[in-house]
This record gives structure tokens, C-alpha cells and sequence, in this order.
């Protein structure tokens, strides 16, 4: 089974990227391969051992016959008799396509790899360290906040700041890239491929990859940006015209600015002002609830 699920954004727990997919609904999905690294290159080790013990299995199977109806006990029953023998392996592939599982997914492309549901995934996390568990835990909640940001007063005024220091950004490409006598499609063209750069930069496609990846998505891959994403954004905006007036390469541009957006967004986590930001834009929320 395939993750039919959308990017949503990253946990940052103690310097650990870790990827999170959802559908728009509760069940947020966590990378699994992501969490294995904070203990080893080898994640797919990682996590094949941990689903060969017994209580993982259990944990697993007892999941399964509470959320998915086309689990098949039987099987997990065989599975569980065996584990915990030295001779007993188990793997994602061979969980999914021997009980039909849907807690644990395998996905290949882009953002590749073994994702689990957000209660599997902290089972997982808790096993590699209780401590590290608590930091994905604390940052998750982040990420939930964010979603419900969007809505809030603050989201909106970044989105609008984002949208003013697009002027000063367009205005460094008419100036310094665009010759007179282009016609408008080709100027056209000039100023979307600067946009991804910035997009590029900060969320790590061009619009085009987005607008692929996510085809029932209302908006652009701006409009789904973070409350933190889209100060960086206003901030890369004036950045990257600066540089264009420096005549700095496009290249060299892009390396700068994703070096400095990465800075930004740890320097954003760790802001007291950004949290009390995010709370009073779920406060508002409640309210109007």
C-alpha cells in the first residue's frame, strides 16, 4: 500500500528532521525511517528490529483490530506465535502484505521511506528513547498549532507582508534581469523562475513539484506555508533582491538563501515571541468556536 497522503511539514526534534504526511483529517502520518536515524544510518535495521519483538507486535496487531476492518487476525495470530525466535524476522513490506495493515506504510519517491501512523509513531520513538520521544511529541504539537494558526490574525499578516516584499522582489528582477525588449510571456517566465527559487529555498520544490504532488489542494504551496515559513519567506523575498542587485549567480543565490532560511526557521522554533504568537492565534480560534 502506498501513502496516498500529502506533505505537511517537519518535526524538528533534537536537530532530527522527521517528515510528516497527512490527509487533511487527524491521521497525520510520521516517518518511521526519519525517527531511525536519530539511532543509526541504518534505519531500515532499526526498524525491522523493533518489529520483530513481540510487544511491537502486539501493539501492532492490537492497533490494527481497533482502526482498520480489513485487518486479518489470523495471520497476525501466525506472526505473533513466531516472534521473538531467534529465526523470526519481521518487515514493513511483509507486515502490510501479510495482515493488510494500514497503521504502517511504505512509500517510494521524493520523500521516500516507512511511515506510521502518529500513535505507532510514538510507540516507535519511545523505543528508540523516552527522552527523544518527547521532544517529537513537543514539536508535533507545534506543527499542530501551525495548522490552526493559518486562520489566525498572525497568518494573515505574514501572508500579506509575504505578498508586499513580493514587490520588492519583482521590482530587483524588472531592474537587474529583465532586458526592455523581451516580450511580456518571456518576462513572465523571468519572474516565476525566480519565485522558485525563493520556493525552492525554503520548501524544497519548485510550485510546479507542489501543484503535482498535491492536484486537490485549493491554493498555491504558499497559501499552505507555516505561520515561521512565511516570515522567512518575507524575509528571503528581500534577500534575494538584494542579491540580484549584487548580480550574484542564480545558483549561489539559491545556496544563501536556503542557508539562511534553515537558520531563520531554528532561530523561529526557539523564539519565545513566535510561541505566544502561535497561542494567541489558537486562542482566537477557540474564541470564534
Amino acid at each position: 500500500m502506498t501513502l496516498d497522503k500529502k506533505w505537511k511539514g517537519t518535526i524538528y526534534a533534537d536537530g532530527q528532521e522527521i517528515a510528516v504526511f497527512s490527509s487533511g483529517d487527524n491521521n497525520d502520518y510520521i516517518s518511521l525511517t526519519d525517527i531511525a536515524r536519530f539511532k543509526s544510518d541504518e534505519p531500515n535495521d532499526v526498524i525491522r528490529n523493533w518489529m520483530r519483538g513481540k510487544d511491537t507486535l502486539e501493539f501492532l496487531g492490537l492497533w490494527e483490530q481497533l482502526n482498520n476492518s480489513d485487518f486479518k487476525p489470523v495471520e497476525f495470530e501466525g506472526f505473533k506465535m513466531q516472534a521473538g525466535s531467534n529465526a523470526f524476522t519481521m518487515s514493513p513490506q511483509k507486515w502490510i502484505s501479510g495482515t493488510n495493515a494500514i497503521g504502517i506504510i511504505s512509500r517510494s519517491g521524493r520523500y521516500g521511506g516507512t511511515f506510521a501512523h502518529r500513535d505507532i509513531a510514538f510507540e516507535f520513538a519511545s523505543w528508540i528513547s523516552a527522552e527523544f520521544k518527547l521532544y517529537i511529541i513537543k514539536d508535533y504539537q507545534r506543527l499542530k498549532l501551525d495548522e490552526n494558526s493559518r486562520l489566525s490574525l498572525g497568518w494573515n499578516l505574514n501572508r500579506t507582508l509575504a505578498k508586499i516584499n513580493y514587490r520588492i522582489h519583482t521590482d530587483a528582477i524588472k531592474e537587474k534581469l529583465i532586458p526592455a525588449d523581451i516580450s511580456p510571456q518571456q518576462q513572465s517566465i523571468t519572474y516565476a523562475n525566480e519565485a522558485d527559487v525563493l520556493n525552492v529555498a525554503l520548501f524544497g520544490q519548485t510550485a510546479k513539484e507542489w501543484r503535482t504532488a498535491n492536484p486537490d489542494t485549493k491554493g498555491n504551496i504558499r497559501d499552505q506555508a507555516s505561520l515561521q515559513q512565511l516570515i522567512i519567506l518575507a524575509n528571503l523575498e528581500s534577500l534575494n533582491a538584494e542579491f540580484i542587485r549584487q548580480d550574484i549567480p542564480q545558483n549561489e543565490r539559491l545556496l544563501r538563501l536556503n542557508i539562511s532560511a534553515q537558520q531563520m526557521m531554528r532561530s523561529l522554533l526557539q523564539s519565545a515571541s513566535m510561541k505566544k504568537l502561535n497561542a494567541l492565534g489558537t486562542a482566537k480560534l477557540q474564541k470564534e468556536d
